[in-house]
């Protein structure tokens, strides 16, 4: 589903306040209830919210969006986000990148980098850099997820244990504001925790909807990350801890 705008502030303002009524939605936004209403079935029936008794919510975060819908959500500020790591990523090093939507944009920007050693647990950033002849791409092996392509299971880990690379890029599911990293599969979080260890320095990549926002399993935190890539400035809470931490935040700017 893409979102509108007014669909947009109103998901922003759900997150915000984890549950709103109705009424307190059609008076933030400036519209009538039914207008409210309206788009809340369509955001349900799309698995980003849920209708409570006396409001509406998040859905569960036992499990993750569909990976269809997540290609198309934020994908502006995904494309924005990966602009400013390409920049950042030097010619002729080696990267470790994991599964992920925003980790995907990543690799479109880099497809005009030269000399890049890319090893990937994700089928989809392997074809997309497939197309940079100057690119060597090299691909973990394991169970593949047909959801996403992503590769995951002790066969992953055991073969990303061989490398020792100069960046890990990795996506996550949720930032909670003491700087826990969250994610939905405890397979794919391990195959991540390993490329956390394998990498020299760590770069995060996500955008402002995964802060605060609710998933199951706990990968790592802030105080692992070295850089963290974003397309809006983090809560005051999440940037007292980036601070502490001495992460490096660079926020991309708007298009």
């Amino acid at each position: 589903m893409t979102l509108n705008p007014r669909q947009r502030r109103l998901l922003e303002a759900v997150r915000r306040r984890v549950t709103m009524s109705v009424e307190e939605l059609a008076q933030e936004l400036d519209v009538t209830p039914q207008t409210v209403r309206r788009d809340v079935k369509q955001m349900e029936e799309a698995k980003l919210l849920a209708r409570y008794h006396g409001g509406v919510g998040l859905p569960s975060s036992v499990e993750n969006i569909d990976y269809s819908q997540r290609q198309v959500m934020n994908i502006d500020a995904k494309r924005r986000i990966a602009g400013e790591v390409a920049k950042q990523v030097p010619s002729g090093c080696s990267l470790l990148i994991n599964i992920g939507t925003t980790t995907e944009e990543v690799a479109r920007a880099l497809s005009h980098h030269h000399g890049l050693h890319v090893v990937t647990n994700n089928l989809n950033v392997a074809a997309i850099l497939a197309d940079n002849t100057g690119c060597e791409v090299i691909i973990a092996g394991g169970v593949v997820r047909g959801r996403d392509r992503g590769i995951v299971g002790e066969a992953t880990i055991d073969f990303i244990r061989q490398f020792r690379v100069d960046i890990g890029i990795i996506g996550i599911s949720s930032i909670e504001a003491d700087g826990t990293l969250r994610d939905f599969d405890a397979r794919e979080v391990k195959v991540a925790q390993t490329i956390i260890e394998q990498s020299r320095e760590v770069w995060l990549v996500a955008d402002h909807d995964k802060f605060g926002r609710q998933a199951l399993v706990r990968m790592a935190h802030l105080s692992q990350v070295d850089m963290l890539f974003t397309d809006a400035k983090p809560p005051e809470a999440l940037m007292k801890v980036l601070k502490e931490a001495q992460v490096k935040v660079v926020v991309a700017p708007a298009a």
